[in-house]
């Protein structure tokens, strides 16, 4: 199971809406794509979805990142993955997008060599995995009409993008849950509030008869501190996302009790890594949530299978690629991500990258 060559491409994939976030606004996903060739002819994929306000890369660098990842993969055997995957975080550090695709790549190549769902570098087997349906900061008109067409297409978990204006954000999540009464509901921040206005939201949530099911990253990914008080002062659990990227970050979070929820995004922490969060998490008592960036359906199956393989993850939210203007793949979009093998499932159409791939 040698590699043989390690291809890098840009990934452009525009949005058919833009999406806006309290960290900015997307019209397109600008991706970064792996494609793993091993001497037998074995292809593995893999991808990341690089947001420079979370993760601190471009699409341009993670492909720098990836490129100078790739030659050191080369000539090396995939059975030794997770050797490979410490080699690429010492080569690159920091450069988390472009190991994300470099692993899941090894790890596509690995399975399909070897005949296997993902899943099962993860203790389990592929099934159908559902997940929600996000929401951006948009006004409550819209938010009706993006929440009323996911009821329609089967969705029973939203979740809502706050982190501005406390009563744009109550406007909007009222909006959404008076035409959805009967679906589960998060809201994300993604950092935009400090701790005191994260209580106050909560607070005034509550009074509204608003019912939450989570209250994702509410304030600055440093501010662990800030992020326990919250955790301490609201009734509703309060989730850790952008401050949790690696094992260690992890075990501040349970050490500290800073939250009730880690959000594990393999776009942050890579898959071995995050198999060992979710231990952490279960060994603290806290529950597991999957998040996603941008990934189109290559990322995304990737996350899927590692939810189907370790199971126990309360809240899913692996909806990164259903806004796309095309997919890559003919997987079909909706509330529930269809797992198969061999490796992620997932092959993309070759007319995406037209020069390489075939």
């Amino acid at each position: 199971m040698i590699v043989d060559r390690v291809d890098v491409f840009g990934l452009d994939l525009p949005l058919t809406d833009p999406f806006e976030i309290s960290l900015g606004t997307k019209h397109e996903a600008a991706n970064v794509l792996v494609r793993l060739e091993t001497e037998t002819g074995t292809v593995g994929y893999g991808e990341a979805a690089p947001l420079e306000t979370i993760v601190g890369e471009t699409q341009a660098s993670a492909i720098a990142q990836a490129e100078a990842g790739a030659a050191l993969l080369e000539g090396r055997n995939v059975v030794d993955r997770r050797r490979l995957v410490a080699d690429l975080r010492a080569a690159l550090p920091g450069a988390v997008s472009a190991i994300f695709a470099l692993e899941t790549a090894l790890y596509d190549a690995y399975c399909r060599e070897e005949g296997l769902a993902l899943a099962a570098c993860f203790g389990g087997t592929p099934g159908p995995v559902t997940t929600d349906l996000t929401i951006g900061m948009v006004d409550p008109e819209t938010a009706v009409t993006e929440a009323e067409a996911a009821l329609e297409d089967g969705f029973d978990q939203l979740k809502v993008k706050v982190g501005g204006d406390l009563e744009s954000d109550l406007k909007r999540v009222a909006a959404v849950s008076d035409v959805a009464p009967d679906t589960g509901l998060t809201v994300d921040a993604n950092q935009g509030w400090t701790p005191k206005q994260a209580i106050q939201f909560a607070t005034r949530a509550r009074s509204r008869d608003l019912h939450l099911d989570l209250l994702e990253q509410p304030v600055r990914l440093d501010d662990v501190a800030g992020l326990k008080r919250v955790t301490q002062a609201v009734e509703v659990p309060v989730g850790a996302d952008e401050s949790v990227f690696s094992i260690e970050d992890a075990l501040r979070v349970a050490s500290e009790g800073a939250a009730d929820v880690i959000n594990i995004k393999a776009a942050k922490s890579g898959l071995a890594d995050s198999v060992a969060i979710a231990e952490i998490a279960r060994a603290a008592n806290l529950e597991v949530m999957i998040g996603c960036m941008l990934e189109s359906a290559i990322g995304l199956h990737a996350s899927a299978h590692l939810v189907s393989g370790l199971g126990g993850f309360s809240h899913v939210d692996l909806d990164g690629n259903f806004s796309f203007e095309r997919q890559v793949s003919d997987v079909e979009v909706g509330p529930t991500l269809e797992t198969s093998g061999p490796g992620h499932g997932i092959v993309p159409d070759p007319a995406l990258v037209p020069d390489r791939l075939g």
